[in-house]
């Protein structure tokens, strides 16, 4: 008989795990990965509630990103409250104790989230490439903003869903919730995978590439643009690669090679790198959650938030200083050299984030 592959590595067809890959298993996918989840829920929670309430409370200031910016929260507060249930499912042992129905939700908001962040993600790099290259003739109205993330919603739950016609769980097992389908499916399944990949995370891609190749290129030739405008442009690229090139590309590659190699394997054709492409994929699924902590990053940047955290440290430390000094009675020596301390803590910081100090063009 042919084994079902989504959880376990195994060394032959008779299906038993072999002593490594049962260790990855019983380490990776039952212990780190639920801290993982656990980890991203408590952060991403705390990052994208701070910068949803910044962005509100500048929300005139920044211009239309800001609708972009706010869907991208939207995006990951669809996914976070998810994320203790499957901690808990990959505790217990990949037990799923909460119902097909809700097993099915679940999965359909990691898919939301991940595929409506790559969505707002491109929109933003398109919105820069048009206030960069074309600052004239490229402008974008709140009308086409609102427009424009409605339709990507739209077009992200539209892939979405056929995810959710394929069956979650094994005959003869209910209590599983797998990401992708069983073995009896998994050929329509691994067709599915492609042309999701292909219209939801290839064609955003090649229009972020074009988009910051395009810009590096302008910002590299003309001397007329801002220094501080290239220094910003040059970080947001940085933080879009990150997120690219840690979250979504591994995914995306190493899911279809595993759907590929269950194909295979259910035409008792096992490949050879089928263990090491499974085990890997089960790092990406890791590694692609995180999008929900790093996509703050791109709200850091667009909002200036590092001279609000200077602020916030200026404000701490007079208070600090003023309760220091009034409960132990600090000579007038001490109270000077703190005050030095400020004085120069604050010329550094200002220099420091002098680069940020504008708004977002547009």
């Amino acid at each position: 008989n042919s084994t079902f592959r989504t959880s376990s590595c195994v060394d032959n067809m008779s299906g038993i795990p072999t002593n490594k890959t049962s260790f990855f298993r019983s380490y990776y996918e039952h212990i780190t990965l639920p801290v993982v989840y656990t980890f991203v829920f408590i952060i991403g929670l705390g990052a994208n509630g701070w910068a949803v309430r910044s962005l509100m409370q500048k929300w005139k200031i920044l211009g239309h990103i800001n609708v972009f910016l706010l869907n991208l929260g939207i995006a990951n507060f669809l996914f976070l409250p998810s994320l203790p249930f499957l901690s808990a499912y990959y505790f217990m042992r990949n037990k799923w104790i909460f119902g097909d129905a809700f097993c099915k939700v679940t999965r359909f908001c990691f898919n939301l989230n991940l595929y409506g962040s790559i969505g707002f993600l491109t929109c933003i790099s398109v919105y820069r490439y048009l206030a960069i290259v074309h600052p004239m003739r490229g402008r974008m109205t709140v009308r086409n903003s609102v427009a424009i993330s409605v339709l990507i919603w739209l077009l992200v739950s539209a892939q979405s869903l056929p995810d959710m016609l394929f069956p979650k769980n094994s005959t003869n097992k209910t209590e599983k919730c797998h990401h992708t389908t069983t073995t009896k499916y998994v050929e329509n399944y691994l067709k599915y995978s492609v042309g999701w990949t292909l219209t939801g995370f290839v064609m955003p891609l090649l229009i972020f590439l074009g988009c910051y190749g395009h810009v590096t290129l302008v910002l590299c030739r003309k001397n007329t643009i801002n220094k501080v405008v290239k220094q910003r442009s040059l970080r947001l690229l940085f933080i879009l690669i990150l997120l690219f090139s840690v979250c979504y590309i591994p995914y995306h590659i190493f899911k279809n090679l595993s759907l590929y190699s269950r194909v295979l394997i259910k035409h008792r054709m096992r490949p050879k790198w089928d263990k090491g492409v499974f085990c890997v994929h089960q790092i990406s699924r890791g590694l692609v959650c995180l999008n929900s902590v790093l996509n703050p990053l791109v709200y850091l940047h667009v909002m200036d938030i590092p001279a609000q955290l200077q602020q916030l440290l200026q404000r701490f430390r007079q208070t600090f200083t003023r309760l220091f000094v009034s409960e132990y009675g600090i000579t007038d020596y001490v109270k000077d050299c703190f005050m030095y301390y400020n004085v120069l803590h604050s010329l550094n910081y200002h220099s420091l984030f002098l680069d940020n100090s504008f708004g977002t063009s547009g």
